[in-house]
């Protein structure tokens, strides 16, 4: 792949990043003003949110390892790609969803996922139609293989090895990581909200 394709796929890669940036600052500005019961059921949603984030980053790492940088250069269709054609999305999505679920709300958490899923998809139809471009009909053949968001697990298959980039590795923790500064920025909400700081217009469950 040339520099300039390899430049390309770099911008929808940061896209997705700004994309993801942009929707948590956001709801983050609405949600100032939105409070949720303070009953067991918030701490465990926000507990079990906590989680989520977790296994998002997980998973993004398995991504990370599995592709280790060679999207620019091939098609990889083992490992979290197998079921999926964009996993490291479907990651992404999750942790949104344990982003959410920070402020205690289930309804607020299931808003962070769909708005995220929804904006994803204009990033990966775009990024399709230039993949499309690159490798021509072995990737069209894996568009109609592997589903483009929600896993198939059935079809999943592995490999024997894998060549892992740790600086790759690194970053996807970095980017990942940043998710848990949900916890202390929505307890700063609820601690605003408690204080009568924050008005609180809207109760959610």
């Amino acid at each position: 792949m040339s520099q300039a394709k390899r430049d390309a796929l770099g911008r929808f890669q940061r896209l997705r990043r700004l994309v993801l940036a942009l929707l948590i600052a956001a709801a983050a500005v609405g949600l100032a003003f939105v409070g949720s019961p303070d009953t067991a059921v918030h701490e465990f949603v926000e507990a079990f949110g906590i989680g989520l984030i977790g296994a998002a980053i997980l998973g993004r790492l398995w991504c990370t390892l599995h592709i280790g940088g060679r999207k620019s250069a091939e098609i990889v269709t083992t490992g979290p790609y197998s079921i999926t054609r964009n996993p490291l999305y479907v990651f992404s999505a999750l942790a949104a969803v344990g982003a959410g679920a920070q402020t205690g709300s289930v309804v607020v958490a299931l808003v962070f996922g769909m708005a995220t899923i929804a904006a994803f998809h204009v990033v990966i139809a775009r990024e399709e139609r230039f993949l499309g471009e690159t490798f021509g009909q072995p990737y069209r053949d894996y568009l109609l293989a592997v589903p483009r968001f929600w896993p198939k697990f059935s079809l999943y298959r592995d490999t024997e090895t894998v060549i892992a980039r740790p600086a790759l590795m690194y970053r996807t923790l970095t980017d990942g990581l940043v998710f848990f500064l949900a916890i202390p920025g929505f307890e700063l909400i609820e601690w605003a909200q408690g204080a009568g700081y924050l008005p609180v217009l809207l109760h959610l469950p």
